[in-house]
């Protein structure tokens, strides 16, 4: 587990932005039962999620459409709550981060840690919008 004082910044870059931090597995259970599109972060410490995966799920909620929910649990901190979205996540393997669009609960877009490190907050915000037109 990670120090609050290193993650708050972390967790906090993405509440600022309007996701709601899950810290269950009911917590999660009850986003995803939410009506309509719900976009959940699985945040993390690592490089690429500062770089990449923070900035580019933020930018994305610039497009015309956007998720009617969002999300975020972080990785190594949140457990309970990043066990229970990775089982909403099956058939992919656990990753983190990543950032995974759900309609009426069923996943429908999925962005694992391969589709974000090494690639532009600018083109995974791209990937992200297109994802929004066809689901939001």
């Amino acid at each position: 587990m990670y120090p609050e004082e290193l993650v708050n910044p972390m967790r906090n870059q993405l509440i600022e932005a309007g996701f709601e931090s899950l810290s269950t597995a009911e917590d999660v259970d009850k986003a995803l039962a939410k009506p309509g599109t719900t976009l959940v972060v699985v945040n993390s410490i690592c490089g690429c999620a500062a770089g990449a995966c923070r900035p580019a799920a933020i930018a994305s909620l610039g497009a015309d459409k956007t998720p009617n929910n969002l999300a975020t649990v972080f990785a190594g901190v949140e457990k309970e709550a990043t066990e229970r979205a990775r089982e909403y996540m099956i058939p992919f393997p656990p990753s983190s981060p990543a950032i995974a669009l759900f309609k009426d609960g069923k996943l429908v877009h999925m962005l694992e840690r391969h589709h974000i490190e090494g690639h532009s907050p600018q083109m995974i915000a791209s990937n992200l919008v297109q994802a929004y037109e066809e689901y939001c």
